[in-house]
């Protein structure tokens, strides 16, 4: 989930509502695809199949956009480790942790992101330091994460914990991501050729990976729900979500973008409710409404409302 900083935070406009609601069913929708796929295909197998065949798709995006991806050797090594750290790295640990945990779960450990970025981006960044709001968003988020986690990690460090620890381990990644991914507006490349060019690098990182820990031609043809859940993954919540992302992005901002953090796991618990059988227990709903707490504290913009509302009833 890459971040990218613009000026246009704004209200958003209906269209704009609507492409956001539609980002949030797409990416739900992978935590979705992950558990029907990694039933019957291993971890790297997964992964790779969604990077390479977004990348075949963003490829052909660009090419009907007249675009050319860019050839510079720095440009190049900054998509290695972007493709390693928005992509490779955190895709491997909430796929191998939807092995052990509920697809649900799993979306609303990975809304922490905004709690692990705005530290990161304190400590790592000049201009964006951390706030008063901030520090208490995060506090709060993370009380949300230990509602979920605290609990069965004091008992026992079962194979459960160790995937929810995982998936944060994805989002830490993620939250390392955007940190890095700001580099490409200075270098000025363009946002599709961004999300183009870390698809392609990832691919290129985890082929070796995946050729010797899987030996995917061993592996038993899938099944069709299986190879559907590929396409879905690679298709829709991958080239069509960055399609979307970067609408947004350019139009409504990156602020407003990051609503969308609120809207995944609705969807993904959705999807795993209706078509996988799945149930959250109520401290991890808990935990998901302490994240939400923390998300909006960090965002600010429902307090601003808020003293709004109260200042024009004063008036």
């Amino acid at each position: 989930m890459m971040q990218e900083p613009t000026a246009a935070n704004r209200p958003m406009t209906p269209l704009e509502w609507a492409l956001l609601l539609a980002l949030s069913a797409v990416w739900g929708g992978s935590f979705f695809f992950n558990a029907v796929a990694v039933r019957e295909l291993p971890v790297f197998t997964v992964v790779v199949s969604r990077v390479a065949l977004a990348a075949l798709i963003l490829l052909a995006i660009l090419r009907l956009r007249g675009e050319r991806m860019p050839r510079g050797r720095a440009v190049w090594a900054a998509f290695f480790g972007m493709g390693l750290l928005n992509n490779a790295i955190p895709f491997s640990l909430i796929v191998w942790g939807q092995q052990h945990i509920a697809s649900g779960a799993a979306s609303i450990l990975n809304a922490s992101t905004p709690l692990f970025t705005v530290i990161l981006a304190h400590v790592l960044t000049s201009d964006e330091r951390m706030t008063g709001g901030k520090l208490a968003g995060v506090l709060i988020g993370f009380a949300g994460v230990a509602a979920m986690i605290g609990a069965d990690a004091l008992h026992d460090l079962g194979a459960h914990v160790v995937a929810q620890l995982a998936c944060l381990a994805g989002a830490i990644s993620y939250g390392f991501a955007g940190i890095y991914g700001r580099r490409f507006r200075a270098m000025g490349v363009s946002s599709m050729s961004t999300a183009t060019g870390q698809v392609i690098a990832s691919s290129l990182i985890l082929l070796p990976l995946v050729a010797v820990v899987d030996r995917p031609w061993t592996l038993a043809a899938p099944s069709p729900a299986a190879a559907l859940a590929l396409i879905g993954l690679a298709a829709i919540s991958t080239a069509l979500a960055y399609v979307l992302y970067f609408r947004i992005l350019a139009t409504a901002g990156a602020t407003n973008l990051v609503l969308v953090t609120f809207l995944i796991p609705v969807s993904a618990i959705l999807l795993g409710t209706l078509f996988l059988g799945e149930a959250l227990q109520p401290r991890q709903f808990a935990g998901m409404a302490l994240i939400g707490l923390g998300l909006a504290a960090i965002d600010g913009r429902p307090w601003q409302a808020v003293r709004r509302r109260r200042g024009d009833s004063a008036a």
